[in-house]
């Protein structure tokens, strides 16, 4: 096992660092959003460190859903090397932040179950998580129901929290409970993975973690008020009360119904125009989703100065390199629906005019 201290971060340290120096430049991304369509999108990705990944597209299979899945597999494989190589005392946290895409993958499931169980269309969408996987996804499909599927968990990390949950969704018959009570767990596992840490990791990962738990956390308080007009009890039962900047009495704001401009501006004094942003909440707020996310972007490319033997560069390698495929998931779904650039351009994270 790894060993902790500058000594053993120096391998990894190292490696994340060559690996961080492939991930695409603002300049790169512009030249990408420049790009005449889907076709020259995707000749332009073969220029870049996903070639590896595109290469073994034949070019009938060069469609959006599949070149999306090539990205994804070089974003798994960013995981399971960078997994590999850490210190062991941080393993259990990147493997528990790694998680998120199996979390996903279980909601995924579960919703073919209910709309359409079909395990060739399913299996399509599902992040390619490798052996890491508790998942018995083909069979809980072929199960055919929910309940028998929740029940083939049995002995995983999810077994507790889905029986728990199915008691309301035999009740009322939707997933919502079961993918709230998915959620909660995984981000309750994550703060405690890394509150577990000691000295500069536990600092350095609070920070990065925080910052990712807070984006989510907020933006499930503000969806559940203003989308789903949540009753103030069931916005505090269905987000958690802790965070970096984020916390109980933030959250219990948004469900008494106080001004969102105020709250949000409170935690993210960066973030400008929140009043013109948050003006009509219901259509503002996935420009402020955009905002949060480049927040979290600052916050983990801040990880990579100064000292580098710590928790807090894995983790925000790994965060910036998923910011990355969903940047380059927006342009795919752009360029293959011939969207105008103005239309999707204020959705790219990293895009060289935002460094200006």
């Amino acid at each position: 096992m790894a060993t902790s201290g500058v000594s053993g971060y120096a391998a990894i340290s190292a490696r994340v660092r060559a690996m961080n120096a492939s991930r695409l430049g603002p300049q790169v991304m512009e030249m990408l959003s420049e790009t005449a369509d889907f076709a020259a999108l995707v000749g332009g990705l073969k220029q870049t460190a996903y070639r590896p990944y595109l290469e073994s597209l034949k070019d009938k299979d060069i469609t959006p859903r599949r070149v999306i899945l090539k990205l994804k597999a070089k974003l798994a494989d960013a995981y399971t090397s960078v997994i590999h190589m850490a210190p062991g005392h941080i393993r259990p946290l990147l493997t528990q932040l790694y998680r998120y895409y199996e979390v996903d993958n279980l909601k995924a499931v579960l919703r073919g179950i209910v709309t359409d169980p079909n395990w060739e269309r399913i299996q399509d969408v599902l992040f390619p998580f490798g052996s890491l996987t508790v998942l018995p996804a083909q069979a809980m499909v072929e199960a055919g129901n929910v309940a028998t599927a929740v029940e083939l968990l049995r002995g995983t990390a999810y077994e507790n929290i889905l029986s728990f949950a199915m008691k309301r969704y035999s009740a009322e018959q939707t997933l919502f409970p079961l993918e709230v009570a998915l959620d909660l767990d995984y981000w309750r596992q994550l703060w405690k993975q890394a509150k577990q840490l000691q000295g500069e990791d536990r600092a350095a990962a609070l920070r990065v973690v925080g910052s990712l738990i807070d984006m989510n956390n907020l933006m499930w308080a503000i969806r559940y008020r203003v989308y789903h007009q949540l009753s103030e009890e069931e916005l505090i039962n269905y987000t958690l009360s802790f965070g970096f900047h984020v916390h109980d009495e933030d959250i219990r704001a948004i469900a008494a119904g106080a001004d969102l401009s105020s709250v949000v501006g409170h935690i993210y004094p960066d973030v400008a125009d929140l009043n013109t942003i948050l003006e009509d909440a219901h259509s503002g707020l996935p420009k402020l989703e955009i905002q949060l996310q480049r927040q979290l972007m600052k916050q983990c490319m801040a990880a990579f100065t100064g000292n580098p033997f710590h928790a807090g560069l894995p983790l925000a390698f790994l965060i910036l390199c998923g910011l990355e495929v969903r940047d380059l998931v927006v342009l795919i779904e752009a360029k293959s629906s011939q969207m105008a650039g103005e239309d999707f351009r204020p959705y790219v994270l990293n895009a060289a005019m935002d460094q200006k």
